[in-house]
């Protein structure tokens, strides 16, 4: 059975607080791990989270500051210490090649991993996966930072009036899928479109045609809301979010589940990000990103 479901690591902008460790972020897809922006302290909270070094299958670096990237060093050591049995690939901004260079080889360490760097240097796919493509976009801050995006290939969903209408069942339901026939019937005729999960992560940035880009019509949209509503102008100038901006950016997307992280260490209050989102007109499933917390995807539509 596939299991799909946002792991949260760490939740803290720039400052980690008493509460909130540097970010770090698993999704599980199917038999995937993709581990976004391994902050200080990720090894640790994968430790208290339930996530092994053999989960991770991809690690995703939106840009080079370190509240995003320090603790990449330790996760690469862990995983050639674990001695991970399948290749790693590592996508990151090829503009940040000498930082991902310095975190990779920070100490000395035994090297029993393939470690596949894939840098990016626009936007586009950048990888495929078993049942899912990954693509990213630029995105606004003062480094270089990118955007990544994950989309399943649309499908179809057998509807069971329509295939008791044309005498199919048992064995014969699964020949049509495969062979998209079976004795003069289309596959088309016995099924429905059922369109492929979008999940969209979208980190350090001002507003943006990227993120749009990246946001739409997803039905997760993990999203950095650093600021508050009031900060706007503060956000505006250090290349960040409000919550605000980042829910209309939802509304607007047609986002099913939305997912606010990356907050400053300056507020205290976690539930005035979740108010001034709901005000700014998001009305899908909403989720103030906290430590240690597991975010099942949306079912597919």
């Amino acid at each position: 059975m596939s299991v799909r479901e946002f792991v949260v690591l760490g939740t803290a902008s720039q400052v980690p607080t008493r509460h909130r460790n540097h970010n770090g972020y698993l999704l599980r897809w199917d038999g995937e791990g993709i581990l976004f922006d391994p902050g200080e302290g990720t090894q640790r909270q994968m430790l208290r989270a339930g996530v092994a070094a053999h989960d991770i299958n991809r690690i995703c670096i939106t840009h080079f500051h370190g509240d995003h990237s320090l603790g990449l060093a330790g996760v690469i050591q862990r995983i050639n210490l674990d001695q991970v049995p399948h290749p790693v690939a590592a996508h990151y901004p090829a503009s940040g090649q000498k930082f991902f260079d310095r975190l990779r080889y920070a100490t000395a360490y035994r090297e029993t991993v393939e470690l596949l760097e894939e840098p990016v240097c626009e936007d586009g796919p950048v990888a495929q996966g078993a049942s899912y493509v990954l693509e990213t976009r630029r995105l606004s801050h003062p480094v270089e930072s990118f955007g990544y995006r994950i989309t399943e290939p649309d499908g179809r969903r057998m509807v069971p009036e329509l295939l008791a209408r044309h005498g199919i069942k048992g064995p014969d339901v699964g020949r049509i899928q495969r062979d998209g026939h079976l004795g003069g019937v289309t596959l088309e005729e016995v099924s429905e479109p059922r369109p492929g999960q979008r999940f969209a992560f979208v980190m350090d940035t001002r507003l943006c045609g990227g993120v749009d880009e990246l946001a739409e019509g997803c039905d997760m949209l993990v999203i950095e809301s650093t600021f508050l509503d009031e900060d706007e102008r503060l956000a505006t100038d250090h290349g960040h979010l409000t919550a605000g901006q980042a829910a209309r950016v939802a509304r607007d997307a047609g986002v099913r589940h939305l997912v606010l992280t990356h907050f400053s260490q300056r507020y205290t209050d976690p539930t005035e990000f979740e108010r001034q989102a709901r005000a700014a007109g998001f009305e899908g499933e909403l989720t103030v990103a906290a430590d240690l917390m597991r975010v099942p995807l949306p079912k597919r539509g």
